[in-house]
């Protein structure tokens, strides 16, 4: 018997329809005459958590840190044990296994991780689906590779998965309680390997805000006559001219309207002292990435990446458009058969918009797309050969549905071709400069300045890549050509601060993250590289900052703002955590993994050592201190009252590193006190610590905590009353892993 299994049970479902019938149902499997066909509900494993290493780490103890699992073990999810069971009872039957899991590293993980946790040793064929469509699975069935050609991808999607849990469990644990250590009672730090440089961004990007000041300064533009027409040209003033600021602004208000005036006095006449024109030629946008599509949507109407995201997951369940959470902006190009088809149904269908468009396409066009060189396991998001009744969609789907159709259709129109123009003046011995862009071909921009009114789409600027077109139309300039200035106008100008994040634009930074990185070296080789975090995990690792409250989103268009926990994460952290470099050149080494190079053991020897020294760091981190009562003597924590078996008694937080303690007075710290019959040396402050060593031991005796003044039952007391810790499977929660399996 012929076994698949899909990653979940909508896909198993679509591949048991493209099998040879009857189809019989079953609980949690489909049969065919051609084999029988399972699923799985993403990850039907989980990796343990420490506590299930040892029952040790139940307490956070920052002398176990760091937790470094001798050999990394999977239980099944509880949430998935009944599946588990039936996929793993079809296995123990099937003869050959067909893995079906979604064509990137952690569908691949998805599924293997089950055949070697059951330890299956049947062969097992790899099936690439890019779309649900019955042709695209026909196509793809027939074309069935061995799965161990997928053995590198596997080994990425283990080391991401296991980098994350040595981040989150150890540095969330190592934080939190530096944290605890300065006096915050109920706070958990959460730290992920992408998520806290996400929300760096965001908090970095407000201190430039709530520090910048905005400078005033005016631009003179003149107004010319030509033989041919008139234009505007901009005053390039001298580097040693008056009134100018560091940055070349002409600042002074009285200076620029002295120069206004003099331009006015003749000899009004000027001179055209150098024409540069440059035929320049933009070709066609490329389709979608799953992250430039969360853009432009983000752009265009405002939704939130996770709401892209899901849109295009049920249009892909609807066989309307190719597989979703693609980093590809290319199409392989045994494809382009399919374009004529595509391109009809799109020319056929019920929207104005994508039939005008679609009506003036030319199959035989071939864009820069159409590239097999830039097309690993998936490729853009694209529309299939399935007509789109856009009728039948909610106003989101049409919405997204059209943009992906909007880009394919601009692969069939050709390039767009214009002449810049860049013109000097010489008038007053002094420089103007006039800009100017003259369109010799339309092309493929045409389907991005005026859309159908029919179709709800507005009509967009000409440059949805967000590139701007600048400068008007010339006239026939020519060099020694003379002009006259017929006035000028001075415009106010203000310099504003960069803008503040929104969902899509914070995800377009996780995606240029070499633009936020420290170290100039990293920034270029960063420059071509994929980010941090994945196509399927940037929008759930924003959503989860502000569901859990790192971040407000305000206003219609959903500005991002740090919230007072943000900061305190934030600054707790080094840099290490807080900028981008490290992560980023992380996920450099697992595409490079995906692709074979380097291996699993020496990409986790390298995160052990990183976390090590991170842990190493987080005693020394400095956290505002939270509480009535400074500790004296190490002035990093507070003091808090507790009960021991000697009576009431105050304790540093930041025990073990501070032993202070001293006796209760009237509800308050005593800071003048006696320790076990012996008078503690006269001070300002007399805490037990310091006693001698002789009589603090003798008072008490010494503890596995190694306080000499507490008992080890009396000291888990004071832990645990003065701030009860979240399981790990409650700090992972609050840690959104960097899985791709997320919103599957």
């Amino acid at each position: 018997m012929r076994l698949y299994i899909a990653e979940k049970p909508s896909m198993g479902r679509e591949i048991a329809k493209c099998l040879k019938g009857p189809l019989r149902s079953h609980d949690g499997w489909l049969e065919t005459a051609d084999g029988a066909v399972t699923w799985g509900f993403g990850h039907i494993l989980r990796q343990k958590e420490p506590e299930e290493y040892s029952e040790k780490y139940k307490f956070w103890r920052v002398e176990d840190l760091p937790i470094v699992p001798a050999e990394w073990q999977l239980v099944v999810a509880s949430s998935a044990a009944r599946q588990f069971r039936i996929v793993k009872d079809l296995i123990a039957r099937a003869d050959e296994i067909v893995h079906a899991g979604d064509p990137d590293r952690e569908g691949q993980l998805l599924i293997d991780e089950v055949l070697d946790f059951v330890g299956n040793q049947k062969p097992v064929k790899r099936i690439l689906l890019n779309a649900l469509d019955e042709k695209s699975i026909r196509e793809a069935n027939a074309n069935l590779r061995e799965n161990s050609d997928f053995y590198a991808l596997k080994q990425s999607a283990l080391a991401r998965a296991r980098a994350d849990w040595l981040i989150g469990m150890n540095l969330s644990r190592a934080y939190t309680l530096a944290a605890r250590r300065a006096g915050h009672k109920r706070l958990v730090l959460p730290v992920g390997r992408v998520k806290t440089p996400t929300l760096a961004l965001v908090v970095r990007r407000e201190r430039e805000i709530e520090g910048f000041k905005p400078v005033d300064y005016f631009e003179l533009r003149g107004k010319f006559c030509h033989a041919d027409g008139e234009f505007s040209a901009v005053w390039k003033p001298r580097e040693e001219e008056a009134g100018l600021d560091r940055e070349g602004r002409l600042v002074d208000a009285a200076a620029a309207k002295a120069r206004l005036l003099g331009f006015a006095e003749p000899p009004t006449k000027g001179r055209v002292t150098d024409v540069r024109r440059t035929k320049k030629t933009e070709g066609q946008r490329l389709p979608f990435s799953l992250s430039s599509l969360q853009v432009l949507s983000g752009r265009k109407y405002g939704y939130e990446p996770q709401l892209v995201l899901d849109t295009a997951q049920k249009l892909y369940e609807k066989k309307l458009t190719t597989y979703p959470r693609s980093d590809s902006e290319y199409l392989p190009l045994n494809q382009r058969k399919d374009a004529p088809a595509i391109l009809t149904h799109l020319r056929d269908g019920d929207d104005a918009a994508l039939s005008h468009w679609a009506g003036g396409a030319d199959a035989k066009i071939k864009s820069r797309a159409w590239n097999d060189k830039k097309v690993t396991a998936h490729h853009a998001i694209i529309p299939t050969t399935v007509r789109a009744r856009l009728g039948t969609l909610t106003e989101t789907e049409q919405n997204i549905y059209r943009l992906i159709a909007q880009a394919f259709i601009a692969q069939f129109y050709p390039e767009h071709i214009y002449e810049q123009t860049r013109a000097t003046l010489d008038y007053h011995g002094e420089v103007f400069t006039a800009n100017g862009r003259r369109e010799l071909q339309a092309g493929w921009r045409a389907l991005y300045r005026a859309a159908k009114k029919g179709a709800g789409e507005e009509a967009e600027d000409g440059a949805p890549d967000g590139e701007e077109e600048g400068g008007g139309v010339l006239p026939p300039l020519k060099k020694d050509d003379l002009v006259t200035y017929a006035g000028g106008a001075l415009k106010k100008r203000e310099t504003k601060p960069p803008p503040r994040f929104t969902p899509a634009t914070l995800l377009q930074g996780m995606k240029e993250i070499h633009k936020y990185v420290l170290d100039p070296e990293a920034k270029k080789r960063l420059k071509d590289v994929y980010g941090i975090g994945t196509e399927a995990t940037r929008a759930a690792i924003i959503d989860d900052l502000i569901k859990r409250r790192f971040l407000t989103a305000k206003g219609k268009k959903k500005l991002l703002y740090p919230t007072d926990a943000a900061y305190l994460l934030i600054d707790a952290l080094p840099d290490d955590l807080v900028y981008p470099d490290a992560t980023a050149l992380w996920e450099d080494k697992l595409h490079s993994m995906a692709d074979g190079a380097g291996t699993l053991e020496e990409f986790l020897a390298a995160q052990v050592a990183f976390t090590r020294r991170l842990v190493a760091k987080a005693l020394d981190a400095k956290i505002e201190r939270e509480g009535e009562h400074p500790c004296p003597r190490c002035k990093n924590g507070v003091l808090i009252k507790r009960s021991g078996k000697n009576g009431d008694f105050w304790g540093c937080s930041n025990y073990p590193r501070c032993r202070m303690s001293c006796d209760d007075k009237d509800g308050k710290p005593k800071l003048n006190t006696r320790i076990g019959g012996a008078a503690a040396p006269k001070s300002a402050s007399s805490p037990r610590d310091a006693a001698p060593r002789a009589n603090r031991t003798a008072a008490r005796p010494a503890s596995g905590f190694g306080a000499p003044v507490l008992s080890e039952a009396e000291m888990a007391a004071f832990l645990a009353e003065y701030a009860p810790l979240p399981s790990a499977q409650q700090i992972m929660n609050s840690v959104p892993k960097n899985n791709e399996a997320a919103g599957k």
